[in-house]
């Protein structure tokens, strides 16, 4: 694997309305995109610090991954990913799973901002939810 960056930190939040002016004043910005992923059941808001960005997710339904995360997490939400920039996505995908990498997606499949994205599961990535993106 080779990714280019770091593209984003997701992390999961129960209300946008109530998170976005928090990380608009941690981080000295301001929210630049809202997004409903319909087939993901999520609402997303991102900022840009640098190359990398912060997305916030809010779940817009209670069967959505998203939901059960913050349900898990005490009703608190938090960080619930880390997205990494590609190129060749595919190729990517089918490098990590030949080292033995569990995927979620064995495919990429459309996110937020257009990307094609894909996830390992945190069970082959040291507890730790992994995106891969690529913009097309």
């Amino acid at each position: 694997m080779n990714p280019t960056h770091i593209e984003h930190l997701g992390i999961a939040v129960v209300s946008l309305n109530e998170a976005i002016p928090f990380f608009e004043t941690l981080l000295g910005t301001k929210c630049y995109s809202i997004e409903e992923v319909a087939d993901q059941k999520v609402r997303t808001a991102f900022f840009k610090i640098g190359q990398t960005k912060i997305e916030l997710l809010e779940p817009t339904s209670p069967e959505s991954t998203i939901a059960a995360f913050i349900e898990k997490n005490n009703g608190r939400g938090g960080i619930h990913h880390i997205a990494f920039a590609v190129n060749g996505i595919e190729e990517q995908l089918a490098s990590a799973q030949e080292a033995g990498i569990r995927l979620i997606d064995s495919k990429p499949r459309k996110g937020a901002e257009g990307l094609d994205i894909a996830f390992l599961h945190p069970k082959s990535t040291f507890g730790v939810l992994t995106e891969l993106c690529e913009k097309k």
